[in-house]
């Protein structure tokens, strides 16, 4: 088989696994958030799917809890932080509340282009991708 159609047999098959994972539509069984992929599809609906609101907020909801409970719990003593973030610093023109949500869908757009870029990972709970991503792109330096 020639390097042509190596490379054409790996671009169908990226194209049309990017495609799949981005025009799944959200089930209720998305919901359970067995596992990364669930909530990536629940995080990526489309806007015209039926269960959208839904699973957008899911997707924010089930992602800022994971990372406020890792937080608090290794804030406890005895334990150093595994991810710490920027502070954010809002300009004259927005507030605090916009800043941080700005933040909040910046960080959860990228955590989900890493976990697309990682489809290893997709059967994984989606709290231990989650933190990988965190630690990995928001280390804490001592």
């Amino acid at each position: 088989m020639n390097i042509f159609v190596r490379c054409w047999i790996y671009v169908t098959i990226v194209v049309v696994g990017s495609l799949a994972l981005q025009s799944q539509a959200a089930t209720k069984d998305n919901f359970l958030a067995r596992d990364t992929q669930d909530v990536i599809e629940l995080c990526q609906v489309s806007p015209n799917d039926p269960l959208y609101k839904e699973a957008i907020h899911f997707c924010h909801g089930y992602l800022v809890g994971a990372f406020h409970y890792q937080k608090v719990f290794y804030s406890r003593p005895g334990f150093s932080p595994l991810v710490c973030l920027p502070k954010p610093n809002p300009s004259a023109t927005e507030t605090m509340i916009e800043n941080v949500s700005m933040s909040r869908t910046k960080i959860i757009t990228e955590y989900l282009q890493w976990a697309k870029n990682n489809p290893d990972y997709w059967k994984e709970p989606t709290v231990d991708t989650l933190m990988k991503f965190l630690i990995d792109k928001f280390p804490c330096k001592d």
